[in-house]
């Protein structure tokens, strides 16, 4: 798994340099959400459905939604205890309060599972977020954002949180995939060629936009009691439970190393568009995700290692 980082690490790195050096005066933030919108709208959703048409679904994908809504909302109930401990302003506790909730399960996660497991975890990667993470997203982080942040926009954050939902296109490739998957329908040759490619693209360019919306020059060191609590909940408290909570629904052997690794990914890249939105502490938000990111490349072959030698799985390669 190390040498799988390496080369992650590599594409972060070259999103960073980027956002540094801006090459032909392209600004990083521009080129970033020019990337975003291409894997968003285009890429991710041949992804997913491409994945999902093929899946194998079931009672194993309500055990992985059941592990990914509970440590959710695990993970923000710890990150409340650390924001009453620590008496934070209420910008800055809405902020860390989706940081500890809400994981990289995409934008990071599903590169780390291609890559480590082999192309069946991708299947793992897109039901821990699109039949827990993502709803939980627009509805309980919306509303959390809206309940911490300014009064700009407040009104309506409710009753958008569930028409955001429907929005969001992976979501409609979701859907069709189930109807398709479900009706047993094949694909058709040229169909999944095409689906192919378009899913080829969305690791490397998730993870140089990743690496652009880091901001390392940020991370300063008065900020490290407030956020480093938040990180551990997130690559090691929460990833725990996951391990816990997933054998006691009956998740085993390879599939339950994926669904520990999804929960012990660092804090999700999105949040930052809500801190903006609703007012929010984004500084706190971006050292968070950039410093859950910087830990997340030791402590996820920690968490793959120690799984593998209690479960007693090795992989071949």
């Amino acid at each position: 798994m190390f040498n799988v980082l390496v080369q992650m690490a590599v594409l972060i790195v070259c999103g960073s340099v980027w956002r540094a050096w801006q090459p032909g005066e392209l600004d990083a933030d521009t080129v970033r959400k020019a990337l975003t919108n291409l894997v968003y709208y285009l890429f991710l959703p041949a992804l997913v459905l491409d994945v999902l048409w093929h899946a194998s679904l079931g009672m194993d994908t309500l055990r992985i939604s059941v592990v990914a809504a509970s440590s959710v909302l695990v993970g923000m109930m710890l990150g409340y205890f650390v924001c009453r401990a620590l008496k934070l302003n209420r910008a800055v506790t809405g902020a860390l309060l989706l940081a500890s909730a809400f994981p990289n399960v995409m934008y990071l996660g599903l590169p780390v599972l291609d890559a480590t497991l082999g192309h069946w975890a991708r299947s793992v990667a897109v039901q821990y977020d699109y039949f827990a993470c993502t709803p939980l997203v627009f509805t309980l982080g919306i509303f959390v954002a809206k309940y911490y942040g300014a009064d700009t926009e407040k009104a309506d954050a409710t009753r958008m949180s569930w028409l955001e939902i429907l929005k969001v296109p992976p979501v409609w490739a979701a859907i069709l995939a189930i109807i398709l998957n479900q009706a047993s329908i094949n694909t058709p040759l040229i169909v999944g060629e095409v689906l192919e490619l378009l899913s080829a693209a969305v690791v490397p360019l998730m993870l140089i936009a990743l690496g652009m919306s880091l901001k390392w020059n940020k991370l300063w060191l008065s900020d490290l009691r407030l956020i480093l609590p938040i990180c551990f909940i997130q690559v090691l408290i929460i990833p725990m439970y996951a391990w816990f909570i997933a054998q006691g629904v009956g998740i085993t052997d390879e599939l339950l190393i994926a669904v520990v690794l999804e929960a012990a990914m660092p804090s999700m890249v999105l949040g930052i568009v809500f801190c903006d939105r609703f007012g929010l502490n984004t500084t706190i938000y971006a050292e968070t995700v950039t410093l859950s990111t910087l830990l997340s490349l030791f402590t996820l072959p920690l968490w793959f290692n120690w799984m593998q030698n209690s479960l007693h799985v090795f992989f071949g390669g």
